[in-house]
Parts: C-alpha cells; sequence; structure tokens
C-alpha cells in the first residue's frame, strides 16, 4: 500500500508548487479587493508602527520620513538660472567680454552654438533683489517668488551628464539617460505605496503649452518600466473628462457595473492561478481603481468648493483647466487625499533666441501658481511634511546664442539652479556658487549636486535609503541613483 504521504510529494512538483503559491496570492488579492474588511489587519498595523510606517515595498520606512508627499513642478526646456535664481553681479563688468577659453575648459557644445566664433557673456536680462528675512536674490522675472523667500532653499550648484533635451529629461526623471527605466514616481510609488484607496499613488499633471517651440513629453517619464504596471503616473486631463472612460459609456447603473467587475476580477483570478502571472493581479487591482476613481475624480475635480481666499491666492487662472496655477491647485487637492507623487510638467522654456521676450511670458505663466501652492500648503498645515521641487533639466550658458538684444543662451549642464520647501528642507538658504562667469561651480566636489544627488535627496526625506531600494530585472538589481557615489545632500535638510 502506498504511503499518502509520499504520494503526495511524488505529485508535486516544481511547476505546481509555484502555480499553487501563485493561485493563493492572487486569491488573497482578489479577495482583500472584494471584502477590504478582511485584511484591515494591515491598516491597524500601520497605525501601531506610527509615521514611518507606509505599506509599500519598503514596508517600514527605512528611517523616520520628513515628508510624506512629493509635488514636483518640472520646467521642460531649462530655465536659464542667469535670469531666475542665480545672482551674478560681477557679470555688470563682464557683459560683452568673450568667454575665456580657460573658463570653458573645452566643454563641449551643442550644434546650435559650436561654429560661433565668439562667446560675448550676456548679463541678466532683469534686475536682482533680495527678498524675506533671509535676504534670497531672486530675479525680477519671479515677483511671486519673493514671497516665499524664506521657504525656499536655492541650489545654485546643480550639474547633469546631458547636454541635450530628451535624454536630460529622461535622466533626471528615470536616472538615466537612455529610456527604459522607472520615473522617479513610479519608484516612490513601489516604496511606499499609497495612502489612498480611491486614486492612484503617482499622478501627473500637464500644462497647457503655449510656446511653439516646447520641447515634447513622452509618457514614458512617468511610466514604470520593468516594475509592476500599476506604479506609472496617471496623467490626468485638462480638456473633457480628466481620466477617459469616466462616465460610463454605456449608461450601466452603477450596482450593475459593479457585478460586471466582480465577474471578471473571478475570470483573472482563474487565469492567473492557471499561469502565475504577477500582472493580472495588477490587472484586477487596476479595474478596481479606475472603479473607485469614477466615484473620486469628479469630487477632486471640482473646485467650485474652494473659497474665494484660494482664487486670490492662485489668481485668475486658476479657474481655467490646464493653466499651472489650475494644476498647482489640482496638486494640493490630489495631496490632500492621499496621492503619494504629483508630477506637473510646463513646457515652453527652451529660448535659444529673444529670450527676454520670451522668457518674462512664461515665468508668468508660473510663477504666481508656484509660489500660492508653498503658500498654501503652509497655511493649511501641509507644507512641513510635503516636499516641493522646482526645476529644468539642465541650465542655460551665460553667453549669447545670436546677438543683438534679441539673444538666447544655449544648453547649459555644468551649473544651474533648482528650488525645493518644505518636507524637511531647511528654507530660506542658497547653497552652493558658481563662478564670477556663472559657467563653473566653485566647489563641485564638495557642493555640486548631481542629478543622482538631488533624486537620493528626495527619497531619503521620504525615509527610503536609495541604496537599499532596487528591484531585479534581467539579472541585475537597478537602481534610480545608479551605482555610482551619489548620496542626499546632508546640507539642504532641516
Amino acid at each position: 500500500m502506498t504511503d499518502p504521504i509520499l504520494e503526495s510529494h511524488l505529485q508535486v512538483n516544481r511547476r505546481h508548487f509555484f502555480g499553487r503559491s501563485a493561485s493563493g496570492i492572487g486569491a488573497m488579492a482578489l479577495a482583500s479587493i472584494m471584502n477590504p474588511q478582511l485584511f484591515a489587519a494591515d491598516k491597524k498595523l500601520a497605525e501601531n508602527n506610527g509615521p514611518g510606517y507606509a505599506p509599500g515595498a519598503v514596508g517600514p520606512t527605512h528611517f523616520a520620513p520628513k515628508a510624506k508627499r512629493v509635488i514636483y513642478l518640472f520646467q521642460s526646456g531649462a530655465p536659464s538660472q542667469i535670469d531666475t535664481f542665480d545672482h551674478k553681479p560681477t557679470l555688470e563688468k563682464l557683459d560683452g567680454k568673450n568667454l575665456p577659453d580657460s573658463i570653458r575648459g573645452g566643454q563641449r557644445l551643442t550644434g546650435m552654438t559650436s561654429g560661433q566664433k565668439a562667446f560675448p557673456a550676456a548679463k541678466s536680462f532683469m534686475p536682482f533683489r533680495q527678498h524675506g528675512n533671509s535676504g534670497q536674490w531672486i530675479s525680477d522675472l519671479l515677483p511671486w517668488h519673493a514671497k516665499i523667500a524664506d521657504e525656499m532653499c536655492i541650489v545654485r550648484s546643480m550639474y547633469t551628464e546631458a547636454i541635450n533635451h530628451d535624454p536630460a529629461m529622461t535622466f533626471f526623471q528615470t536616472g538615466h539617460q537612455q529610456p527604459g527605466r522607472p520615473s522617479l514616481g513610479a519608484w516612490a510609488s513601489y516604496g511606499l505605496g499609497s495612502e489612498s484607496d480611491s486614486l492612484p499613488a503617482f499622478v501627473v499633471l500637464l500644462n497647457k503649452n503655449t510656446d511653439q517651440q516646447a520641447q515634447p513629453l513622452y509618457a514614458r517619464l512617468w511610466g514604470s518600466a520593468f516594475l509592476p504596471s500599476n506604479h506609472q503616473g496617471v496623467k490626468l486631463r485638462s480638456s473633457g473628462d480628466p481620466v477617459l472612460y469616466l462616465n460610463d459609456p454605456t449608461g450601466a447603473k452603477l450596482p450593475d457595473r459593479r457585478k460586471l467587475l466582480d465577474g471578471i476580477s473571478k475570470l483573472n483570478a482563474l487565469r492567473q492561478a492557471e499561469v502565475g502571472d504577477p500582472e493580472i493581479a495588477t490587472r484586477i487591482a487596476a479595474y478596481e481603481m479606475a472603479y473607485r476613481m469614477q466615484m473620486s475624480v469628479p469630487e477632486l475635480t471640482e473646485i467650485s468648493d474652494e473659497p474665494k481666499s484660494t482664487f486670490d491666492l492662485y489668481g485668475p487662472d486658476a479657474k481655467v483647466p490646464g493653466s499651472h496655477a489650475a494644476n498647482c491647485l489640482l496638486a494640493r487637492r490630489l495631496i490632500e487625499r492621499g496621492v503619494r507623487f504629483v508630477q506637473l510638467y510646463h513646457r515652453g522654456w527652451d529660448h535659444h533666441s529673444n529670450l527676454p521676450g520670451r522668457h518674462p511670458l512664461i515665468a508668468k505663466e508660473v510663477d504666481q501658481g508656484s509660489a500660492a501652492l508653498v503658500l498654501d500648503l503652509k497655511r493649511r498645515g501641509l507644507l512641513k511634511d510635503t516636499l516641493v521641487v522646482w526645476g529644468g533639466e539642465f541650465g542655460r550658458t551665460v553667453y549669447k546664442q545670436g546677438s543683438g538684444t534679441r539673444f538666447g543662451r544655449d544648453h547649459h549642464p555644468r551649473c544651474f539652479s533648482m528650488w525645493m520647501a518644505g518636507g524637511g528642507i531647511k528654507g530660506g538658504m542658497t547653497y552652493g556658487e558658481t563662478d564670477d562667469w556663472g559657467y563653473n561651480i566653485v566647489d563641485r566636489e564638495n557642493t555640486g549636486v548631481h542629478v543622482h544627488d538631488l533624486n537620493a535627496t528626495i527619497l531619503h526625506l521620504l525615509g527610503i535609503n536609495h541604496q537599499r531600494l532596487s528591484y531585479r530585472f534581467q539579472g541585475l538589481d537597478f537602481r534610480l541613483t545608479g551605482v555610482e557615489d551619489h548620496g542626499p545632500v546632508r546640507a539642504l535638510l532641516a
């Protein structure tokens, strides 16, 4: 007579084992979706662990976070640091003088200025003034930013490796110049999960484009690449329904739609039990998120409940869908509802000609909304644990591209400015310094901030050790900040 235990062992091979394991996981995922109270212990665990706990891949964060969420205001096209945040009074004397070869140091140039015979320096076309108790130097190009001078940490010593727009934007957003890596927001979603059960962890907002020469934006900039696809950014549209098919095109009643989704979920769970594909569990969760978003998104985008004081702060553009001010207001509403990472893109800063005429127009579009967001978060008590980041993919040259008063500035990766506020950042300070020509970082080794350093700092403020947030793909352990010797800039931390 055959031993039943031995018979059982003989019947279960490696494939059966993993197949049944996947089936069990899929069943648990489906059960938790259809009956959220079933796994309410997870919520209790989060409460017991306190503010350091987050239900993502990291589990309890590596250390206590200073920021719970991030709003990233990306200025696509690259604002000129010479005309915004890097005050260079020495350029008053150097204006018009040719940039010495010793300063340029053999740096490669783009094809747009490599053929120039002369490289005359151009001082800022706007005056700078000191603002706030901290005396931050800010250009008159951004008068509303003067109101948040004491909240801002201006980093003047940023540098990057890319010299053209697409690889530079890709590098900032994914940590690599070539496509195919997860975005910063996707890494945050993967590591920390979401604080909301009715909205995605990562949401993207595109401002309406007003510049005919604006750089294109691609969905891969907020994609999840090889991370599970539920971590990719969800783009909210500025016209029509914020999300496609927000309203059921069939006109089905809500109970009928609920019954349909339950049936689809059961079929997906059966399929997952057969093939063990983790993306099926992601698809089950995506259906459920879409169902919940049909309830939550209309309320989110209905801004008529905002008081008059809000619109006075953000300005009249706040009522214009797709404007920067409207998207900044929407970003605040998103993080209030538990969204972990909000990415705003504003295009139009790429000015190779007539910079004095075009830069003020783009700056005006973002100035009030960006400052109002910081002020709004502060008065609501949200700034202390919300990190706001503002900047583009590289800087602009101190020397002129072209000539005359309609000059432009070429791409400049060697030094440029960004600012951060809230979420554990030391406000009212300027970090790093550029030389008299505004062309190089004075002490790059000690005060230079590489793109990987910036991203490591953002993750650090979220309670994540950037070296420990990784994902195995095709036999390699990938991480956002690469394998070079980079890390958080602790001098920026409050």
